[in-house]
Formats: structure tokens, sequence, C-alpha cells
């Protein structure tokens, strides 16, 4: 799990724009809403490389690589954070929160729960 800065490409008088991710293939791009207090996740992806960008709210992104400890990011509106194929992940929200997950590999549509494994004990 890494966190990515973000900076803003263009600006002018009507705004600006930032490129969130550049030179990457996306498989899917989902908008995902969570309440606070509620829990996502709790699983890895063997094929998949997620980045998660928070529009609104807070959360709090837990993951963990094989034989390391858990590590936590806490993400506020505009935090992109990358997990890695192989890491177990999990999220709390901290507020009402929704976020974009920008996927690369089998994540969307009909593929949804292809490339997801649950764990047998929760990070969180």
């Amino acid at each position: 799990m890494k966190k990515i800065k973000t900076k803003i490409s263009f600006k002018d008088k009507r705004g600006y724009i930032m490129d969130l991710l550049e030179k990457k293939e996306i498989n899917a791009i989902t908008l995902i809403t969570q309440k606070k207090g509620q829990v996502r996740g709790n699983h890895y992806h063997k094929k998949t490389i997620q980045w998660n960008y928070l529009l609104k709210g807070k959360i709090e992104l837990f993951a963990k690589q094989k034989n390391k400890k858990i590590k936590k990011i806490t993400l506020s509106e505009g935090d992109l954070v990358v997990t890695q194929k192989n890491e177990s992940h999990a999220i709390r929200a901290k507020k009402d929160s929704k976020f974009l997950v920008f996927t690369q590999g089998p994540r969307g549509g009909k593929e949804y729960e292809n490339d997801t494994f649950r764990l047998k004990k929760p990070l969180i």
C-alpha cells in the first residue's frame, strides 16, 4: 500500500485539471459509497492492482503483505492510495464516504469475484 502524491496539471480561472493516473491500463472504474463505521474488503487479489481515490468523507485503509505487519493509512478527500497484487486490504469508514476504485486486472462486471480471495482472519 502506498499513498500517491497528486498534483495539479493545469489551472486557470475555470478551475484545475489533475491527472490521477497516467500510462496505466485500467480494466474497471468503480464508484463505492460506504457508511460511517462500516467495513469493506478483508480480502486480496492475486492478479489485480487497485487505486483508491477518496472523493468525499474519511476512510482508514488497512493493508498487509505476506509476512509483514499490518499498515494503516487514513485518507481524506483527494487522497489516492494503491494496493498491489497479493496485498490483503480492508477499509473502515470514519465518515460517510464516497470513493473511486481504478482497477488493473479482473475486477469489473461479471469478473467482480473472480480474483477476490476472502481472508480467514480479517485485518479489521
